[in-house]
This record gives C-alpha cells, structure tokens and sequence, in this order.
C-alpha cells in the first residue's frame, strides 16, 4: 500500500492547458514580429563600403553631386543677398533737393544700415538653434527624410522673403531660412562621409565645402544679374525653383541610413519583439498558477508616453553632450577651428575696405572677391587631397591643419607688411590657399573622433560654436580695434597673428591620444537586430522560440 502511494506521488502533474486565445494572441503577435524583423534586415545588411543597401538609385557618387548642388543652392542664397542687386541701397538726397531711388531689399523697405544688419543675424540665430535640435532628432526620424523636412523649410521661406512686405516679415523668413539650412549642415557631411571611399573620404569632404566659396561667387553673380534685370524678388523665387527638385527627392526617394542609427523599421521590430516577450511572460505565468485571468494593466499603454519622450530625448541631448565636451580631440579641434574662423569671418567682411585704404585699391571688392573664390577652392581641394595621399587620420589631420595654418598665416601677415600693392596681392593669396586647405580635415576630424550616432550633433555644434564664438563677434572687435588705432594695416596684422594660435592648438592636438571611432556603432547597430531575432524564430512546430514550453 505504501509502495503504491509512492508511485502515484512519483507520477508528473498534468500540465495546464494554455487558454487558446492568449496562446493565438501571442502567436499573431510573434509572426508579425518577425515579418517585420525580416523586412528590416536587408536595411542593416547594407554595402560592405558604403551604408547605401544594393537596389538603391543612390550611388555614392550621386549623393556626393546631389549634397554639392544642394550647398551651391543654399550658399548661392546667402552671396544673392548680400549683392547690390538684391540687398541694394537706400535712396539719398542732395542738398540741392536731388533724390535718388532706393534699390533692393534696403531700399525698397527703407531700412537702416542695421536693419539691413538684423536680415544676416536672424538667418543666424535660425541656423544656430535649430541645428543641435535637427541633430538630436536624428536618432528617432530618418536623417534622410530630415534634411527633406529642412530643404522644405528653405524652400517656403524664400518664397516668403520674395513676398515679404517690411523688415519684420522678410527678417522672419530669412530666420527660417536658416531654420531650414540647419538640418542639411548638420546630416549632409555625415551621409558622405558614410559613402565615400577609404581612401578618399577628405578629398570628397573637400569637394563639398568647396561649395561654400563657389556658392558665394555664384550668389553674387545671380544677385547683381537677376535683381538689376528682374528685380530683387525675382532671384528668391528662382532660388525656389531650383531647390523644388531636391525637397521632392528628399520626400520620395527611399530613406537612406546614417551609420550608428538603428533604421525606424528595426527599432519598432525591437519593440514589438518586447511587447510580445511581455505577452508571452504572462501566457506562462497563468499557465503555470492557473490564474483566470492575466493582470488588468498588463496591456494598458503608458499616458505619458509623449512627454517620457520628449524628457528622454531632452536627456539623451545632455548625455550625448558630456560625451562631446570631455572628448578632448573634439574640443581641441573645435577650439583651434573658432580662432580659425574668427580671423576669416573678419577678413570676409573688412578685407576689401582695408584693402582698399592700405593700398588704394580701385575694385577692392573685386580683387578680394575673386582671390577669395579662387583660393577657397584650390585650397579646399588641395587640403583634402594632401590629407588622403599621407592617409587620413586624425594624428595626420592635426598635422595638416597645424602647419598649413602657421605657414598660410606666415604668408598672410608678411602680405599686410609689404608696401607694394602687388606683392601684397601675391603673398596674400599664397596665404589664403593654404589656410583654406583645413576645409576638409578639420572636418574630418569632426565626424572621425566620436562614434557614429553622435556625428550628427558633433557637426551641429561644432558650426554654433565656430559662429558664436568666431565670425560672428570678430567683425564688431576688429571695428572697435580699428576705432582705437585708426591704422587698417596695424589692425589688419592684429588680426592675422590670430592664426598663430590656431595653428598651435591645432598643433597640441597631434599628440592628444586619438581613436578613429567611424566603425565603432556600425556593429553594435548590426548586432542589436541580431541578437532579438532567435527569441522571435518560429519552431518547426509552429511555437515562437519566446514562447516556452514547459513551466
């Protein structure tokens, strides 16, 4: 007798039966699941060179001239109204009573000399506050569809500065102008650097900020023919026009991907992956105690899933920036860059007026335009080139920034102690094709010395800081220096010797201990996707691999 109680004791319990429609629930949910994990992969499993997938119309060499012809448009917008044929002048009385009609922007809404001002600070703040905002955003919305939102932006404000009536509506437009440029600087160079050879990526990081110099040259042009033939509203509505093609690729060509962000359709795979791990923790759970029914609030969505997004997206901003502000190359590089552009944001806007009264130069605009133009591009080009043929690292970016600025500015302040115009003229422009070659590795530098996901703001910020702390305050500085001393050739070479140690903090940078962290989230990214799909595979038998058999 007590044998057989043994036995009956030894004997397993019957296993619970699932209830069918929490076992079904959970079965279509891991199917979907895993539809939707297979048609993400093809997404992440992309080129071995390039982030491009294989049956895209994009090439890398398309996507380098479409990025180049979208920054002549936005550059060329930015030279147009700074010409005389679209900024203009206001109109002016003699003392006999002899008036003359106002042209162009200023004239036609009579506007002060700082009023006109006021049109170039506002596309600023535009462009400073909205690209940090557009880099952040890029971790949660495609980057590609991005710059189409941004290149929709600048499309409808330059309509709205050819409408604008007054100051007030035109200074608001040209705002967002800036608003909509924004979100090309800080994702373009990225989707190149992405794509472009290894052995060329400075050289075609080069032809791009080459566009900068040339988009300005043709600006003028554009402006002072449209606005003197056509008239001033004219050349924005042209400008829209040639931007209409690229707003619509941008909205309907398939998406491409950033390295380091886990494409829309992967993340949602993810989370669908969780929420069915979730069902299926409770399928096992009422399974095994046989409850009657799962938890009332086990699917009740979060109410404050809106506002956790917008705090944790707040939070990953300011982590993502103490990563940037302790990355001691990033800040090395960065700093030598605002010296850098504090010196050549001052030489854009009083070189020809120094020029002019140093060496009484007749078409100092034209002389300081065109070697600016010329220049600019050889010695953009020229930089990029040069880093790749001694291979591009960030060790060697340092060297080529740091020597091509202290001997370009050797160059540079001999210029403006030369008497004879000629000479000046040589020496200067030997000077600024050299310093003109850090375009490309300096921002190199940028997008190869913190990881992937962090590139977008890592560009973002290192254009606010180059403008808040640069070009922006250079102007009024060296016009206080120039009221003091009353002498543009001891002003000028003040201003100069500010290379000097540019090209020292550039230099310091050389023996910083560098990481290139181009690869580093790329299989991370891979990774994450992979790791996810065995818990969602479905069993020969039709049960998800999740889903577990037994208590």
């Amino acid at each position: 007798m007590a044998q057989h109680e043994r036995e009956e004791k030894a004997k397993p319990s019957p296993e619970p039966k699932p209830k069918p429609e929490l076992a079904l629930e959970a079965k279509t949910e891991t199917k979907v699941a895993l539809e939707v994990i297979k048609e993400a992969k093809p997404t992440v499993m992309a080129r071995p060179s390039t982030t491009i997938p294989e049956d895209s119309w994009f090439t890398p060499k398309r996507l380098l001239v479409i990025f180049c012809v979208i920054s002549l448009i936005t550059y060329l917008d930015r030279g147009a109204i700074a010409s005389n044929g679209v900024n203009g002048s206001r109109g002016t009385c003699s003392k006999e009573g002899n008036c003359t009609r106002g042209t162009g922007i200023q004239g036609n809404f009579n506007l002060s000399n700082f009023e006109d001002g006021v049109l170039s600070s506002a596309f600023m703040v535009g462009l400073l506050v909205a690209s940090p905002i557009f880099a952040s955003l890029a971790k949660s919305v495609n980057p590609f569809r991005l710059i189409g939102v941004g290149l929709l932006v600048w499309t409808a404000a330059v309509i709205g500065c050819g409408l604008s009536q007054n100051f007030w509506s035109i200074a608001i437009c040209r705002m967002f102008v800036g608003v909509g440029e924004a979100s090309f600087i800080s994702l373009a160079a990225p989707f190149i650097d992405d794509n472009a050879p290894v052995a060329q990526k400075t050289a075609w990081l080069a032809i791009f900020y080459m566009c900068i110099p040339a988009g300005y040259a043709l600006g003028y042009i554009f402006g002072g023919l449209m606005g003197n033939r056509f008239g001033w509203r004219i050349a924005f509505f042209v400008e829209a026009v040639l931007m209409a093609p690229f707003v619509i690729l941008g909205f309907c060509a398939n998406p491409l991907q950033l390295k380091g962000f886990v494409p829309v359709e992967s993340k949602r795979a993810l989370a669908a992956g969780t929420a069915v791990s979730e069902v299926q923790e409770d399928v096992e759970a009422s399974n095994c105690k046989d409850d009657s029914s799962l938890k009332a609030g086990s699917y009740e969505p979060s109410k404050s899933k809106s506002s956790s997004k917008i705090l944790d997206q707040i939070s990953s901003f300011f982590k993502d920036m103490k990563v940037l502000l302790l990355d001691k190359v990033y800040v090395v590089n960065v700093l030598g860059y605002i010296a850098y552009n504090f010196v050549i944001g001052a030489y854009s806007y009083w070189g020809p007026k120094a020029g002019k009264n140093i060496y009484h130069m007749n078409d100092a605009d034209m002389i300081f335009g065109g070697i600016t133009v010329v220049c600019g591009i050889l010695g953009t080009l020229a930089g990029g080139f040069l880093l790749d043929f001694v291979t591009n690292t960030i060790s060697n970016s340092f060297k080529v920034l740091s020597a091509t600025t202290f001997i370009g500015a050797a160059f540079c302040f001999g210029a403006f102690c030369f008497r004879n115009m000629y000479g000046f003229l040589v020496l200067f422009a030997i000077g600024e094709l050299l310093v003109f070659a850090t375009q490309g590795p300096v921002n190199f530098v940028c997008l190869h010395c913190v990881k992937p996901s962090l590139r977008p703001l890592s560009m973002a910020m290192s254009t606010v800081a180059i403008h808040v702390f640069g070009d922006v305050p250079s102007s009024p500085i060296v016009g206080v220096i120039q009221d003091r001393i009353n002498n543009w050739r001891t002003t000028a070479l003040i201003l100069t010797a500010i290379f000097f140690p540019a090209a020292v903090i550039w230099f310091i940078g050389i023996f910083l201990p560098s990481v290139d962290r181009f690869n580093e989230d790329s299989e991370h990214q891979a990774s994450a996707v992979e790791k996810s799909t065995p818990l969602l595979q479905e069993r020969p038998g039709g049960t998800a691999a999740g889903v577990s058999e037994e208590c």
